[in-house]
């Protein structure tokens, strides 16, 4: 069983994505918390397998608890819940050790993806948050920039280069699969290759990649 601890200061909130998590028979909510300090207290002392942590918390906001777990329960994976946040609150996150994004208007499956991708220390980034993170921190960017990612790509092959376009646009594998008639799995085996070539430790700087060189644009 993947045991989960969900973190929101809003009880409605909570209790949906409880119901959600609860139908599934692999996964068990097994601790609650309105705030990050309760988040941290609750993964100290006891075991927990993944933390979904919303940003904009009282007493202690998401970001912070993310960096207090990665010192008291460097075990837990995390994934943060947001509507989405500001570019210095993803970067934080991101260099953070964050398993990754999931919108809380996410459907209730890809939430279920989200905490099995990261119960096994898989990177899961939503791909509307994907979007919005690409948009974000690809934004403004300069021609030395896009002549340096456009050097990089020249290792990839030619599908390699379209699969990564997908990621550009913030496409799931599963999307992605069906745009240019792929299997989910054989366009997972893509991404990791991808990810590989380019020294990238998530798809989300494979997709800020792909944007610099102007890909999935």
């Amino acid at each position: 069983m993947i045991r989960v601890l969900v973190t929101d200061d809003e009880p409605l909130i909570r209790a949906g994505i409880r119901m959600i998590l609860s139908s599934a028979e692999d996964i068990e909510v097994v601790a609650e918390a309105g705030n990050g300090r309760e988040a941290v207290e609750l993964a100290r002392t006891r075991h927990i397998d993944v933390a979904l942590l919303d940003i904009q918390m009282p007493v202690m906001d998401g970001l912070t608890a993310l960096a207090e777990l990665g010192r008291v329960a460097p075990r837990v994976h995390v994934l943060i819940l947001t509507t989405f946040g500001e570019r210095q609150n993803v970067l934080r996150a991101l260099s953070g050790g964050s398993a990754g994004f999931i919108l809380k208007d996410s459907a209730p499956a890809e939430l279920l993806r989200a905490v099995r991708a990261a119960a096994v220390g898989e990177a899961y980034l939503s791909p509307g948050a994907t979007r919005h993170v690409v948009d974000s921190l690809a934004s403004g960017g300069t021609a030395h920039r896009e002549e340096r990612a456009r050097r990089r790509l020249e290792k990839l092959t030619d599908r390699e280069r379209e699969v990564l376009a997908l990621l550009g646009e913030g496409l799931s594998n599963a999307d992605a699969g069906r745009r240019i008639h792929m299997s989910e799995a054989t366009v997972k085996t893509y991404v990791s290759r991808i990810l590989a070539k380019l020294e990238c430790e998530n798809r989300v700087q494979a997709a800020l990649l792909a944007r610099d060189a102007g890909l999935g644009v």
